[in-house]
């Protein structure tokens, strides 16, 4: 009778596997085999460089302090194709009078309401019907503006402000802005380290 040990011996295998030699890829099949990886990184990456996120670098201080010059943002394209921007969300824009040009600010009316500023830069909203009244709490702005402007939205405007109200070249100045110019909302603030975060700036407004 055959025992379990003489069983499990009879199963190994003594003699080593002969190894074949490593064949050494070519100069062509390691261009072929380059061309091949960066073929499918750019049909990953430019598709959502064109129509899911783009970055873009903060110019200028017109969003102090919420957003300071140079930082780098992920901008969010995509959102809005699914749904209509909202009081309170940074937005990034085509400059209206240069569309060339983009833009960084917070949309503080919709479509259909009125805007009035009054006093040391007071914001209220007026809805579309005239019935629901709403002075806006900005907790963003430190560096206030007094103001007196009223304007009534039409079907696709919004009205955006910069959170540096003092020295911010906005709504105020060249009007409303045309929903097809929004281009996106700040999705995450990346650069520098210690300020990276997702969703910046974005604040909510309670009723």
């Amino acid at each position: 009778m055959m025992s379990a040990t003489s069983l499990m011996n009879d199963n190994i295998t003594t003699t080593p596997p002969s190894l074949k030699p490593e064949q050494k890829k070519t100069f062509r099949e390691e261009a072929l085999e380059t061309f091949r990886f960066v073929l499918i990184a750019l049909a990953i990456v430019v598709p959502v460089r064109m129509f899911v996120a783009q970055p873009f670098f903060v110019s200028g201080a017109s969003m102090d302090p919420t957003f300071a010059d140079h930082q780098y943002l992920i901008v969010d394209e995509i959102s809005y194709r699914f749904t209509e921007p909202a009081r309170g969300e940074v937005v990034i824009f085509k400059y209206p009078q240069n569309p060339s040009q983009y833009f960084i600010k917070r949309i503080i009316g919709l479509p259909g309401e009125t805007v009035l500023i009054t006093g040391a830069g007071q914001v209220t909203i007026k809805s579309k019907d005239a019935k629901i009244t709403t002075t806006l709490n900005e907790p963003y702005v430190a560096f206030p503006k007094s103001d007196n402007i009223e304007r009534t939205l039409g079907a696709n405007e919004y009205f955006v402000m910069g959170d540096n109200r003092a020295g911010s070249f906005d709504s105020r100045l060249w009007g409303p802005l045309e929903r097809d110019l929004i281009v996106g909302k700040a999705l995450v603030r990346l650069f520098p380290f210690s300020t990276a975060e997702l969703l910046p700036g974005q604040f909510k407004q309670t009723q």
